[in-house]
């Protein structure tokens, strides 16, 4: 079998030595080419060479930043049904990614656990998200973020590029200190739109927006409405997932969005307004196994085909964790059974 390991020379969790390691014991079982990134938008130029090579797989050593931009190069054409699968080592400080996929954090244990499953031929299809904004149009694996939680994102993002280590505690004190100055309650108005539920549903349609089937199922949390249904409502964050948790607060998970799956649409907590007991108030649910964020001022949906955004002010849009910048609109897009993973 052919590989393709792609390594984040810099990655959070890992040194030099130990990624050496690493690639030589995946080297044990496979013909392995080992591709070092020069910096931000590498990993999409060698995912996507990987689908040209047609390699078997393509492993990504680091975080969840280099497992975007490996899977943007594998899918930037579209799905192809006979390109590789898709394995992560995992490299960087929260890996949320690979541990949805049920692998270990650490990445020693997760290297033996990903040989395992090569050697059983265990792999499956998973969905990815994608998301158009102004002349963007990029992919995500496990979450999609506007308003306050994204520029949460941008102001850690930041910290460390002047060398500040990142860590759980970093994103908890920059969100405070955002909280404490009232910049949520800044925020633009978001309007927001979803269409159908379609997962499981017979006719449905690859993962387009045309033709989708007409289920509904009732909202965790938002009682009496519909996630199928064509709805307009106002909120001033907004946090999507393509699985759960969200993230991981060290080993715990946190569930915005509880039944959230990569073998489902897209889930959505939002909130009307940003409060500081109310962003507290769902926080502590997020926490809890009780059923995730629920209450008067939350907005939610599940197993959602696409999901479109607007506000007349730009809005700050994070993506798995990396920030994207501002825009006025975004439409985000289900697609199932896009990646074929190692698990």
């Amino acid at each position: 079998m052919r590989g393709l390991l792609v390594v984040n020379p810099v990655a959070t969790t890992t040194t030099e030595r130990v990624r050496d390691v690493l690639a030589s014991a995946l080297a044990a079982d496979l013909v392995l080419d080992t591709v070092v990134t020069k910096g931000r938008g590498h990993g999409v130029e060698l995912g996507a060479r990987a689908v040209e090579l047609g390699v078997d797989v393509v492993i990504a050593l680091g975080g969840d930043g280099t497992v975007n931009e490996v899977v943007n190069g594998m899918v930037q054409n579209g799905p192809i049904a006979d390109g590789p699968a898709f394995a992560v080592v995992p490299g960087g400080s929260t890996n949320v990614f690979v541990r949805a996929l049920g692998y270990s954090a650490s990445p020693v244990e997760a290297t033996g656990e990903l040989l395992d499953a090569l050697r059983a031929g265990r792999s499956r299809p998973i969905s990815l998200g994608e998301a158009v904004y102004g002349d963007g149009r990029r992919w995500f694996t496990f979450c999609f973020g506007l308003g306050l939680d994204a520029r949460v994102v941008d102001r850690v993002e930041r910290k460390r590029s002047g060398g500040r280590r990142n860590s759980p505690g970093l994103f908890l004190r920059t969100a405070a200190v955002q909280l404490a100055r009232g910049t949520g309650r800044g925020s633009p108005t978001i309007e927001l739109e979803t269409t159908a539920a379609h997962s499981g549903v017979p006719g449905q349609r690859d993962g387009t927006t045309d033709g989708l089937a007409e289920a509904q199922r009732p909202a965790s949390g938002d009682p009496g409405e519909q996630p199928g249904e064509d709805t307009d409502r106002q909120i001033a964050l907004g946090i999507v997932c393509n699985t759960r948790p969200w993230t991981y607060l060290n080993s715990r998970p946190v569930l915005a969005c509880p039944d959230a799956s990569f073998d489902t649409g897209l889930d959505l907590l939002a909130l009307q307004r940003v409060r500081m007991s109310s962003v507290l108030r769902s926080a502590r649910q997020m926490l809890a196994a009780d059923g995730g964020p629920h209450g008067r001022n939350v907005v939610s949906r599940h197993d959602a085909a696409t999901m479109r955004f607007r506000a007349d002010d730009p809005i700050p849009l994070q993506m798995d964790g990396e920030y994207l910048g501002e825009s006025h609109e975004v439409l985000l897009i289900h697609h199932p059974r896009v990646l074929r993973v190692i698990g």
